[in-house]
């Protein structure tokens, strides 16, 4: 059986996964639609570690701050409808989709979020 902390773990490194995929891609055609794909995919993890995990049942304390910096980002950060609204028109510019992607990354860094999640995942 999956303990609390290791369904945490899981979750919080593959949305560091899909992070370091945001950071590493190269600006090319076509790479809009993995910006997409690796956004949905964080926001798919964090909803999943809000509303599924119980933070008093971690051990380590630091979850329910983190906790709070992901319903932080899942309110005040929406990225879908950006992309959806430029995909038709600048899916090829190179300039716009690094501008989002980047966009993208300075919202998970955040209130240091991401540097909470590496930090957790460790003490895990």
């Amino acid at each position: 059986m999956v303990t609390y902390n290791e369904h945490l773990k899981k979750i919080l490194l593959q949305t560091l996964e899909s992070y370091r995929i945001l950071l590493e891609i190269q600006d090319k055609p076509g790479d809009l639609d993995v910006v997409k794909k690796e956004m949905l995919r964080i926001n798919g993890f964090l909803k999943v570690a809000t509303n599924n995990i119980d933070e008093y049942k971690i051990s380590h304390s630091d979850f329910k701050k983190l906790k709070s910096k992901f319903s932080h980002y899942l309110d005040n950060y929406f990225f879908e409808k950006e992309i959806e609204t430029m995909a038709p028109l600048y899916s090829n510019d190179m300039h716009r989709v690094k501008n989002m992607r980047i966009k993208i990354i300075e919202a998970l860094e955040d209130k240091k979020m991401i540097e909470d999640m590496k930090d957790l995942v460790e003490k895990i």
